[in-house]
């Protein structure tokens, strides 16, 4: 195995667009990288350079302590595997695991070997005789993956190897991408635009945006402690609830307003942010997540805004509760990204609610909670689990 390491590589095209810009970073050996972020951020860019398969513009790329700019993907002694499959249709799944070791003429018995060991970690024992056209989209993703882990490569590439298939094999397949990776022990590098990959899979995750890393974490520091609005809005499904709010100090004490509303803020959540109170009187952005997001019980610490139902979807366990709150939204560039990048329609709905001042929180209620569009309702929710923002610069608000 081996350690990857990006010495602040860029990447300019010929037409002057700038895919990538000073990305410093490196991958562990044995680690479990993924590169998230929405479509045109650059991942798959970093990952094609790694692979020898895009020119690197700027900086260096070193595979262990061998700089691999100049060399053939060949020479890199690594392997990849690209959402398609690329699968040879005239060929068995054994001769297309084995292909890439008969081009290097290894001898059959060891071919035979390699093949056979890595079918059973795969699960394709049974499978040897077919061609693609007689296996499941599963099936030919685990061939697609046998045939580059079978060279024993130094570094395993992936690039959105799940995109196409269905809901329900991408989970089963993101445990199994999961488990024969901790077998192996092979560093790995995963591009996806799918945070709920991102956060199952990865060791650490690298969220990206415009050719920039936003920022380099676990999946549960990237969670609860997002160094960005861009983060925040990108991480997390439903996504985080965010507002435009004002912070007042008020006899040594701190108040977000959200339109008409008032929350009070602890002494204990300005302790764990104290550049808050530099912030009396100016606008902020208040985030809170939907899971942190519930019916108000009897808890008086718990802060609480109400707002009116617009739909309530039930999914068995719980309640996605859509409520409509009178404060305007946070309509910041980041957002805007992020809202652009699943359609259009998205960036329509958010500028509206913006020119009505209002917006739309989702809360997780319980499944036996009987609530109907129109109801006014109270949401409640812990003031130490609330994010806040700098709407100016988007970064968070903390020390």
């Amino acid at each position: 195995m081996a350690t990857v390491t990006f010495d602040s590589v860029g990447k300019v095209f010929a037409d002057g667009t700038r895919a990538l810009g000073d990305v410093n970073l490196e991958i562990e050996d044995g680690e479990f990288l993924v590169f998230v972020g929405p479509s045109g951020c650059g991942k798959t860019t970093a990952l094609r350079m790694v692979a020898g398969l895009e020119e690197i513009t700027e900086g260096e790329i070193r595979i262990d302590d061998r700089v691999v700019n100049d060399l053939e993907p060949r020479d890199r002694n690594i392997a990849m595997v690209f959402q398609n499959y690329a699968l040879y249709p005239h060929m068995t799944v054994y001769d297309n695991i084995s292909f890439g070791l008969r081009m290097q003429k290894v001898p059959k018995s060891r071919i035979d070997k390699r093949v056979r060991e890595m079918s059973g970690v795969l699960g394709l024992d049974s499978l040897l005789g077919r061609k693609p056209r007689q296996l499941s989209g599963g099936q030919r993703q685990r061939v697609a993956m046998g045939r580059a882990i079978v060279r024993d490569p130094a570094v395993f590439l992936m690039d959105e190897p799940l995109s196409n298939l269905d809901a329900r094999l991408r989970v089963q397949m993101r445990a199994e991408i999961g488990r024969i990776q901790h077998e192996l022990g092979a560093t790995t590098i995963y591009v996806t635009h799918d945070q709920i990959e991102a956060m199952t899979m990865g060791q650490r995750v690298a969220v990206m945006s415009k050719g920039e890393l936003q920022q380099i974490d676990g999946p549960q520091q990237i969670f609860d402690r997002p160094v960005n609005l861009f983060v925040a809005s990108f991480i997390g499904s439903p996504a985080m609830n965010l507002v435009d709010a004002g912070l007042e100090a008020r006899d040594g004490r701190l108040v977000a307003r959200v339109g008409a509303q008032e929350i009070e803020l602890p002494a204990r959540v300005v302790s764990l942010r104290p550049a808050l109170e530099g912030y009396g009187g100016r606008r902020i952005a208040l985030g809170i997540r939907p899971e942190h997001l519930h019916e108000p019980g009897r808890d008086a610490a718990i802060a609480r805004l109400r707002g009116t139902v617009l739909v309530s979807e039930a999914l068995g366990a719980e309640q996605l509760v859509h409520v409509d709150i009178n404060a305007p939204p946070v309509v910041t560039q980041e957002v805007l990204e992020i809202a652009g990048d699943i359609d259009l329609a998205a960036i329509e709905v958010l500028e509206a609610e913006a020119q009505a001042r209002h917006t739309t929180f989702v809360a997780r209620f319980d499944a036996s909670t009987r609530v109907q569009s129109g109801d006014a309702v109270e949401v409640a929710f812990a003031p130490e689990k609330a994010h806040f923002f700098d709407l100016e610069t988007g970064k968070t608000i903390y020390s």
